[in-house]
């Protein structure tokens, strides 16, 4: 009974991560989840997405900030914060493959991915 309730919570977490584009906090996931899930705890919706971006389905993003964000879409892609109200947008680009070329010729060893984050003000901020 204990794996399939573990189950429908790691479900119900991935889900609001999916059915999202705003790069929640934990917090923010645990208030969505609360909402099928009443009973669930602040400490398992921390577990299972620690657990989630360990098996890389999803993504955590370190933004420099005291407070991790969360991506439901593990592809590879870039994003942009802005520096004024803190929104996070994906950039809609395929990864620059040259980067990893560039950056393979200034390290010894073996480049095989990589991540970037653009810092900036948001149209709503620039208004």
């Amino acid at each position: 009974m204990n794996t399939s309730k573990h189950s429908r919570q790691r479900d119900a977490i991935l889900e609001v991560l999916k059915s999202t584009k705003v790069h929640p906090t934990a917090d923010w996931v645990y208030s969505e989840v609360r909402k099928t899930i009443p009973n669930i705890s602040l400490g398992t919706v921390y577990r299972n997405l620690a657990k989630l971006s360990d098996e890389n389905i999803i993504v955590k993003l370190g933004l420099g900030t005291s407070v991790e964000h969360f991506d439901g879409n593990p592809e590879p892609h870039y994003h942009v914060m802005c520096t004024e109200c803190g929104a996070i947008s994906d950039i809609e680009s395929e990864p620059l493959k040259e980067l990893n070329a560039w950056a393979e010729k200034l390290f010894k060893g073996e480049i095989y991915k990589h991540s970037a984050i653009f810092f900036g003000r948001c149209d709503e901020c620039q208004k």
